[in-house]
């Protein structure tokens, strides 16, 4: 496994820590972005808007939130309803934006994926 790699992998499990947690309540308890389900954070995913495999977007605070298991995995991201809760959350046009960021080639150097590795654990840690 490449540092490239290793670093992703890394990110990833960071990322989705703190995706899953920024909004839990002191209990733990989040709710899903698409479904409004309510579930321990632990128990949800950290559901991508815009696929994971679109590297521009793929560690974007904005493309990723909180997700039960059945609107992630059996209902495939719930696509519709989550670009309609990023436009009500964050303003109209939202949803097209980081589709378009997404569409953009972006090739993670090893000094940036280290920085967002530390951006996002620090931030985790802020959480405790």
């Amino acid at each position: 496994m490449t540092e490239r790699q290793r670093l992703k992998k890394k990110l990833d499990t960071v990322f989705s820590i703190w995706i899953r947690r920024r909004f839990a309540d002191d209990m733990g308890i989040v709710q899903c972005y698409t479904c409004g389900i309510y579930k321990h954070w632990k128990e949800v995913d950290a559901g991508h808007f815009q696929s994971r495999g679109k590297l521009s977007t793929r560690w974007n605070k904005w493309n990723v939130f909180q997700q039960c298991k059945n609107c992630n995995g059996f209902k495939n991201g719930e696509q519709f309803k989550f670009a309609r809760h990023l436009d009500s959350d964050y303003g109209e046009g939202t949803a097209e934006e980081i589709e378009r960021q997404s569409n953009e080639l972006r090739k993670w150097g090893i000094q940036e994926l280290r920085d967002l590795l530390k951006h996002y654990t620090e931030l985790v840690k802020d959480l405790q």
